[in-house]
This record gives structure tokens, sequence and C-alpha cells, in this order.
């Protein structure tokens, strides 16, 4: 069992450190690279394509109406802003009629489409707000929404996003600019980077300054996030083998999404699905193409501050990423999928399914033998001080990176969040860790459980 530990420990210190290197590559890459370019030349450009930002609301009433007013804000000379009211059982669908002057307009609508029924398409009677349109329908999940947008979409392009993301000005620009900017090959979609915005100061759809969550859940989300999106996406990135692409900024090839049916909606982890999906069809049909990630920091979203609602996320996200791992196993050390097949579904198969259960039953033999008295103390305090130590040291290498590249925190903030690095393993680790387990509990036992819900405070309004 020791050895089984020590080699598990090694390969993932090897894997980190090949990671940051990666990562920094990526990013200083990119910024050389689009530090030649000018955004405004796309803006102007008559030859800008067009773009679909599709943003599926399910209760939102609470913020809806700045959501859209944020989203209607974009620097971009052609874009719609698609909302798609998922059956909300509140007053959702009464705000965005009353506060944009909607009205229920006809709506060729493809009856073998398969989605839940459409109520209605509404459109505004105001040309300020003609970029605006609202599909009604009934309630069938995230996904459902956004096949739905998918299909009533005739833009070469479509976002998806979360409806309380915040979307910063330039965010469109930069995503156009990556669509376009290899000639080789062809890009199927573009990610990029998810900030934390609870407790920054959101005015008019804009936003204003960025704070420090005050929320201790929070911070160490936002330390995940950092580390998570700044060095691990940017390093699988930089080798071509991204495999996931946040649900709350994501934008596609709509042919190449349409092609492969769009979401799954059988599954809680579309957004990763989607992406295993879109790359095994490009392989199989043997075309150029890659998947281009941002790290500039252009979508802001709240995360949860109840510890509940963390772990049911969490929970949902592990139950995601097995039934996606199921579905295509095909892949795994699958040499017709190159990197994908030998690297990157092996990592998420080892180090994002199997390591917390890995992690959980270590932690149970630890108990056993120290209850039988045969626990070798100097190999436990030797390997957990080692894992400690190197999980310090990614979390401050990822939040000094960020200061390098962004500078976005003052020093103070910077300070706790080291601090926050620190306590992590001890704190944070073993709630995430918990999550998994649980997910693959209700996951190997057909417990039933779906999306679960997160309670929105709304952004903090500038006094």
């Amino acid at each position: 069992m020791n050895i089984v530990f020590l080699v598990f420990t090694t390969v993932l210190f090897g894997g980190y450190i090949v990671m940051c290197y990666l990562a920094t590559r990526n990013s200083l890459h990119y910024k050389h690279k689009n530090s030649f370019g000018d955004l405004s030349k796309v803006m102007a450009s008559p030859l800008a394509p067009s773009i679909t930002i599709i943003a599926p609301a399910y209760n939102e009433g609470l913020t809806i109406v700045d959501n859209i007013r944020s989203l209607m804000s974009l620097r971009y000379v052609d874009y719609e802003v698609m909302v798609v009211n998922d059956g909300s059982k509140d007053d959702t669908l009464q705000k965005m009629i009353d506060a944009y002057d909607l009205i229920k307009i006809e709506q060729e609508i493809d009856p073998e489409w398969k989605s839940k029924p459409i109520r209605g398409v509404y459109k505004s009677k105001h040309r300020s707000f003609s970029k605006l349109t609202v599909i009604d329908k009934e309630n069938g999940g995230k996904s459902d929404a956004l096949n739905t947008g998918m299909h009533l979409s005739t833009n070469r392009y479509v976002g998806c996003i979360d409806v309380d993301c915040l979307l910063l000005p330039d965010a469109l620009l930069h995503v156009v600019k990556s669509f376009y900017q290899r000639s080789e090959k062809r890009v199927i979609a573009v990610g990029g980077v998810i900030r934390v915005a609870n407790s920054c100061i959101i005015e008019g759809g804009q936003l204003e300054e960025i704070k420090l969550p005050n929320n201790w859940l929070a911070k160490f989300q936002l330390l995940e996030y950092t580390r998570s999106f700044l060095l691990g996406r940017m390093a699988w990135g930089r080798i071509d083998s991204l495999l996931i692409i946040s649900g709350a900024f994501g934008f596609f090839d709509r042919e190449i999404a349409l092609a492969v049916g769009g979401y799954d909606t059988n599954t809680v982890g579309e957004d990763m699905e989607i992406i295993f999906k879109m790359r095994r069809y490009m392989h199989e049909q043997r075309l150029a193409y890659t998947i281009e990630y941002i790290p500039d920091p252009l979508c802001w979203t709240e995360v949860p501050e109840d510890l509940k609602i963390l772990v049911n996320q969490r929970d949902r996200w592990t139950r995601g990423n097995l039934e996606t791992l199921q579905k295509h196993k095909a892949m795994f050390f699958n040499p017709k999928y190159g990197r994908l097949g030998m690297m990157s579904y092996p990592y998420w198969f080892f180090y994002e399914w199997l390591a917390p259960l890995l992690e959980f039953t270590g932690l149970l033999c630890i108990l056993l033998f120290w209850y039988l008295n045969i626990l070798n103390w100097e190999f436990f305090f030797a390997i957990t001080a080692a894992v400690w130590t190197c999980s310090i040291m990614v979390s401050f290498y990822a939040v000094l990176w960020e200061v390098y590249s962004y500078n976005q925190y003052n020093r103070k903030d910077v300070l706790t969040l080291l601090l926050f690095a620190i306590i992590e393993p001890l704190v944070y680790h073993p709630i995430v860790t918990w999550s998994a387990v649980r997910g693959n509990y209700k996951k190997l036992f057909k417990v039933k459980s779906g999306w679960g819900s997160q309670v929105r405070k709304g952004f903090a309004k500038a006094s």
C-alpha cells in the first residue's frame, strides 16, 4: 500500500511541475501574440462574424434584468442575446417583459427538433433592444435550453453562458479574435477563465471594483479557480488537449456543435461531454482543428457561499465527469485519438475521478492501521509533509502568477490568498474530496439526484 501511495504522489508532483511549466509558456505566448493585435479593428469590421449568446434562465427573477443589461452592453458589431426561460416558476419572464417591453412574435419552429415545447418567442418593441430575443419554454434543464437556443440561432457562432455571469465589455472581441487567429486549423470552440465575483462591486451591469470575497468558502473557491484556470487549463491548452470548457463561458462553432447533436440532456456534466463529442467527431472525420483558451479575466460569476450548496455542486460535477468518462471510454489509452487518448483521458480518469477515491481509501487505511497499531508514523508524516508542501507551492505559484499577469488584487488580498493556500489542504480540500466520494456513491448505487439549486444573492451594488 505504501508503494501505491508513493508512486501516485511522485507522478502527481511531476505532473504539477510540468503543468506549471506549460501554463507559463502558454500564458507568455498568449500575451506576446496579443500585444500586436488591435481589438478595435474587429469591432469596426463589417466582416465580423455573427454570434448568438445563449443564456438559460431558471428562477433568476432577482438578477435577470441586470444580467441582460450587462449582456446588451458588450462591444461588438453583430451579436444577439438569446435568453431561454426554462420554465421558471418565479417572475423571471414577467420581469423581462416589463423591463424590455417584450411582445410575442411568430417564429417558425421545426416540429422534429427534440426539446421541451416552446411556449413563445419574444422581441422588444424598441430598436434599442433589437439584439434581445427571449425564448419561453417548458422546463427541460440547462442542456435542453442551450440546445433550443442553438437550434433557433442562425448565427455562425454561439456562446453558451450562465445568465448570472458578468461578461466584460470586450469579451466578444477576444472570442472572435481567437476564432480567427488560426489559418491552418478550424477553431471549433473557445473557452476562458472564470473569475469569482462574490463581494465585487457591480453597477448597471458593469464591474466597478474587484474585491476579495468576504465569505470563507468563496475565498477558497477563488484560490481553486485561480489554480485551475490559470495553470491547469492553460497547460492543457498549450498541448491542444483541453477536454473541458466551463459552462459559464463557452463559445462554439455552431455547425460542429449541431453536427454532434448539441448538448447531452441525459448528463449533469454537459459542458465537459460536448467537448468530448466535438473532439471525437473532428478526429474521426480526420479534420484539422483546435480549441482556443483565453486567460484574460473576461467572465465573472457568483460561487456558492453555503456549504450544503457547494457540496451538492461538487457532487454533481463528479457525477458528470464519471458519466462522460463512461460514455467515451473508447478513448482510454487509444492511440487513434492521439494526445487525447494517451494523455488527457487517462489524466481525467486517474487524477480527476480516481484520486478522491484513493485519498478517501487512504484515510480509512490510516485509521485502520492506527487502530491496529501498525501505522508507520515516519512514512506517514514524511508523505503528508511532501503532499502538503507541493500543494502549497502550486497554489502560491498560481496566485503569484496572477499577480504578475493581471494584478487585480491589492497586497492585503494577495497575502490573504497565500494564507488560505496554506490551510486549504486541511480545511477546504477534505470538503471537495468528500463531495467527490458522495457523487461516486450516488452514481454507483443509482441514487436519484439531479442538478440541485444555488441560491443567488446577487452582485453587490456601488453605494
